[in-house]
């Protein structure tokens, strides 16, 4: 792989979507987003699968180590069901969280919805991914990658990652006036 080609790794967190009970909305509506985010050339590299804590924390790694997705995002598995285990699988395999993704994303699904409190979605970095849980819903996804997107570019940055470029007219990337673009 080199060091400059562009994977965003997709996980959708669902026993029914894994088991093809349930269509998966969530994996489709995140792709599309940075589809519409990114004038970058990309890669996408998904997966749908149950959960499980040792499984989501094998594919993060995976994502990460093996196939290195500068951007990985989840969806589902962020509540406080039993079975909603993401946070911890993502905190697990994190060497840094970054807690500001989680109070951006959780202040602006409050203006839509008040179970948004329930959301224990968090973000964090694993060598030079940046890792970030969304909560299922697509329109939740949206919102929330809209409210923390303009960070992830120079995020990724900061992480030694690939130089993201945004289309402006959709969202637009905040850098500070000294980062300059590699390469």
């Amino acid at each position: 792989m080199q060091k400059d080609e562009i994977k965003i790794g997709f996980v959708t967190v669902s026993d029914r979507a894994s088991r093809g009970e349930y269509e998966d909305l969530g994996g489709p509506a995140m792709q599309e987003w940075i589809d519409r985010a990114l004038t970058s050339k990309w890669t996408a590299v998904a997966k749908v699968i149950e959960d499980d804590q040792a499984l989501i924390e094998s594919t993060l790694k995976e994502m990460a180590d093996e196939h290195g997705c500068c951007l990985i995002l989840t969806t589902g598995g962020t509540g406080p069901a039993k079975r909603d285990v993401t946070p911890e699988a993502t905190e697990a395999v994190c060497d840094k969280i970054l807690d500001g993704f989680a109070e951006q994303m959780r202040a602006v699904s409050l203006q839509y919805v008040p179970t948004a409190i329930l959301s224990r979605q968090i973000a964090g970095t694993r060598g030079s991914s940046l890792i970030i849980n969304l909560p299922g819903k697509p329109s939740a996804i949206g919102e929330c990658l809209e409210a923390v997107f303009p960070a992830v570019p120079y995020c990724v940055d900061l992480i030694e990652g690939p130089y993201l470029e945004t289309d402006e007219t959709f969202v637009k990337a905040f850098r500070p006036k000294h980062a300059v673009k590699k390469g």
